[in-house]
């Protein structure tokens, strides 16, 4: 069993994803596929991810039974005791310009509501 998760990645690396796996939802994909395909897939999904970041679990055998790749992401991999955890950053890097939330009063839906239910119009 294969699942890939991609984030801001390219249309046309989704439509090559779709000859092998399902798309469950958009940027999951699930299949069952031999290691060698695998393999490959996910040498073509570093490839074309541009900046995009992407995610792999598949299974192995052995006690955990599942195995993570990862490209361009912040959470990485990493052996505890024998078992593959994903590691947080202690901060992940800050948001790109723009990307920012927008300031508390932005929006008139919370004035509406004040106490008990909700006015119908």
């Amino acid at each position: 069993m294969v699942v890939i998760v991609l984030s801001a990645c390219p249309a046309g690396l989704r439509g090559h994803l779709t000859r092998w796996l399902l798309e469950i939802s958009a940027g999951v994909f699930v299949g069952h596929v031999s290691t060698r395909v695998r393999d490959l897939l996910w040498l073509n999904v570093c490839e074309m991810t541009s900046g995009g970041r992407a995610l792999m679990v598949f299974s192995v055998p052995g006690e955990q039974r599942m195995d993570f790749r990862v490209h361009n992401h912040y959470w990485v991999p990493t052996d505890f005791d024998g078992l593959t955890l994903m590691m947080r950053p202690a901060s992940e890097p800050s948001t790109p310009v723009g990307d920012e939330p927008p300031p508390p009063g932005w929006s008139a839906a919370s004035r509406r509501r004040k106490f008990g239910r909700r006015p119908i119009p």
